[in-house]
């Protein structure tokens, strides 16, 4: 586990920028990486190269050729990342913008009429697009509910909604306001058990930074992720297309690869950052296992990330050293439940007494940096059930620390007190 080696949460820590402190409001702990986790240094400096480029990717030329060839490094590497065995990697605008276009290429490329099925756990994101080509296809609507109670959603209620003329389906692999996990590739077996030609695509944008993903195990079609939230930076997402996806019809060019989901030039500091990210990840991975192969360290990473996190949620749920944890605390309510196991990166409540921005804003001043979420058409779909107009989302990562959740605590402490 990283925090039992010694040292090496400091190298983890040296590796990236504001970890401690924020340029605007100075010295603070960091419990809002479910809204942007904190970036690689490397990410940064390979970004400000990139951005003084004028230079096209391609062109036969020196700086035009370099940039294709990092592009073709980023790809591979993206590749190695989801541990894909065929299909595409691409980039877009974002992570929503991906869901939406693959969600959009499976409702349009598969056989006529057939339903379209989803969970109410979902994030807009795909819910939206969901909604929106079901309703253009003329396709019915499935929504599986999810459990209040434990935020999350099973296999066995997806179950219970499968029919044979499934065209699309939509699987959130990390509620980002539960913090919940869903079982992916349990959903997806009992899709492909009941509509074997289902396009099935997941939303990995709150797991991507908690654990390992791997499209080849998980039998899908389609996987997006947003690079800022799993330490790169803004404007770009990621995504991949089985080739079964890829077959389908999209926007492209006339005439050109009718396997190409891009349209333009590429931003080769994009995929140039997504290596940085991947980089790390190898060398996180290396620490914990002496294999020579790339994809057994990132593997190795993504098991030492999870059993970090699940220490940092038990002390945020349980509690830390003589300090009671937020399930022993006078007037919190959990989202989701006091569960440990399966919870990645998220703790979500309430304190009874206190409208949410007024804690967050008693913690801000406190140097404790969280956010709110509001039952607005982010995250309703969870509140409202709950009868919760809104809570306090805290969200970690692998290089917080047991230390900054027990700060934590004993502000809360005196607050519940």
């Amino acid at each position: 586990m990283i925090a039992d080696m010694p040292g090496l949460m400091d190298e983890i820590r040296t590796r990236f920028a504001h970890v401690e402190s924020c340029p605007f409001e100075g010295p603070r702990i960091f419990f809002e990486n479910a809204g942007g986790a904190l970036h690689l240094k490397s990410v940064a400096e390979t970004s400000a190269f990139h951005a003084s480029l004028p230079d096209n990717p391609g062109r036969v030329n020196g700086a035009g050729q370099a940039l294709q060839r990092v592009i073709e490094t980023g790809k591979a590497d993206m590749a190695l990342f989801f541990n894909a065995p065929g299909g595409q990697v691409f980039v877009g605008e974002s992570g929503t913008e991906l869901l939406f276009r693959l969600v959009r290429t499976a409702a349009l490329g598969a056989a006529p009429g057939g339903v379209m099925i989803g969970s109410t756990l979902e994030h807009p994101a795909t819910a939206s697009a969901r909604a929106r080509w079901a309703g253009i296809t003329g396709r019915e609507l499935i929504r599986v509910p999810h459990d209040d109670a434990t935020g999350t959603v099973t296999a066995e209620a997806y179950r219970a909604h499968l029919t044979p003329d499934i065209r699309v389906a939509t699987i959130l692999h990390t509620s980002p306001v539960t913090g919940m996990a869903v079982e992916v590739g349990a959903i997806a077996a009992a899709i492909r058990e009941v509509a074997p030609e289902a396009l099935i695509v997941v939303d990995g944008i709150q797991h991507a930074s908690h654990g390992a993903v791997d499209v080849a195990a998980l039998g899908v079609d389609g996987y997006a992720v947003s690079p800022y939230k799993m330490f790169s930076r803004h404007g770009y997402g990621v995504a991949w297309a089985s080739d079964r996806l890829t077959a389908c019809g999209k926007d492209n060019l006339a005439d050109g690869p009718a396997d190409n989901w891009e349209l333009g030039t590429r931003d080769a500091g994009a995929y140039a950052t997504f290596s940085d990210v991947v980089a790390y990840l190898d060398w996180l991975g290396g620490q914990f296992t002496d294999s020579a192969d790339r994809r057994a360290r990132l593997e190795a990473a993504g098991r030492a990330i999870k059993a970090h996190e699940a220490r940092l949620t038990k002390a945020a749920l349980k509690g830390t050293g003589n300090l009671p944890g937020l399930g022993a605390m006078a007037g919190i309510t959990l989202v989701g439940g006091g569960a440990v196991e399966g919870r990645e990166g998220v703790v979500s409540f309430r304190l009874a007494g206190w409208d949410s921005a007024d804690l967050v804003e008693h913690l801000r001043r406190n140097g404790i940096r969280v956010h709110t979420r509001k039952a607005d058409h982010y995250s309703g779909n969870v509140l409202v059930p709950l009868g919760m107009a809104d809570c306090v989302r805290l969200s970690f990562c692998h290089y917080n620390t047991e230390a900054e959740v027990a700060r934590f605590l004993s502000v809360m402490q005196a607050l519940a007190a």
